[in-house]
């Protein structure tokens, strides 16, 4: 537990040519170790093809059953879709209506099986899962997910929780939309270690990004690491080159890279959990 090591996220890799440009880049000249794909979105295609040109990049699946495209048509999954046939935008709304919903269950596991099956298609190893917006937490579809574990290849899971007592100390401002999320995430994490531990699914100690979403800057790396707990944690990033272009640069930063190097942090993939 001495040790540390860091697994270093883009999520949203194949969303746009923007953000696969800034996973190559950060990989290749940072410390970026994995990315997570999501494989209904436009440049999910091209996402594939530099994962296949760099295979030290670790690639999971980036779950969307929110804001963003289906792998279904209407026809299979109606209730799921909004009227420009993808996903509905509302976290509050859509999470009560798939929790309270029951007939909406078979739709959500039909849809997660496109999903699933669309990343295996490409060939590459699943690296990890994870949700976007974190649904993947979600208790009916992490229900789901863990009564499929095994037919899906689920043997990694981000398992989003960060330490509120530390983030206090790194970032300033925001307080009561950064302590509301921890405490749902708390919840939401508690419940799913435990079923993650039963069936020997693997996922880090803590995951960092989730309380400082999109402005995970260079400023806050260098606080960050330093005080990075002992055994296995997780940061994520949005890196790219137009929307979030100060995540790109923190990644590829000399400053941060020499402080990983100086510190003996061990940046990994979740394959070598």
């Amino acid at each position: 537990m001495s040790t540390r090591n860091l697994i270093v996220n883009a999520d949203d890799f194949g969303r746009s040519s923007s953000i696969n440009t800034a996973v190559r880049r950060a990989h290749v000249e940072g410390i970026l170790t994995t990315a997570s794909l999501m494989v209904n979105e436009p440049a999910s295609a091209e996402a594939v093809a530099i994962a296949r040109d760099h295979p030290r990049l670790g690639v999971g699946l980036h779950l969307a059953l929110i804001l963003g495209r289906a792998a279904l048509q209407r026809g299979r999954i109606p209730d799921l879709l909004n009227r420009h046939d993808v996903f509905h935008s509302n976290p509050f709304a859509v999470g009560v209506r798939y929790f309270a919903r029951r007939g909406l269950r078979a739709q959500l596991r039909d849809e997660m099986q496109a999903q699933f099956d669309r990343f295996h298609a490409t060939g590459l190893p699943l690296d990890h899962l994870n949700g976007h917006l974190h649904f993947h937490l979600h208790p009916v579809v992490f229900d789901l997910l863990m009564e499929h574990a095994t037919e899906w290849g689920i043997t990694r899971v981000r398992l989003t929780r960060e330490p509120f007592w530390l983030t206090t100390r790194l970032a300033s401002g925001r307080w009561l939309e950064r302590a509301g999320l921890a405490l749902v995430y708390h919840l939401l994490s508690h419940r799913a270690a435990r079923i993650l531990r039963r069936r020997g699914i693997s996922h880090t100690r803590w995951v960092f990004g989730l309380l400082q979403d999109s402005r995970v800057d260079e400023s806050y790396l260098l606080k960050l690491l330093p005080a990075l707990p002992p055994g296995d944690s997780e940061l994520y990033s949005h890196p790219s080159v137009d929307e979030f272009p100060h995540e790109l640069a923190a990644l590829v930063s000399p400053r941060v890279q020499a402080m990983v190097n100086e510190l003996g942090l061990r940046c990994i993939r979740y394959a070598d959990l």
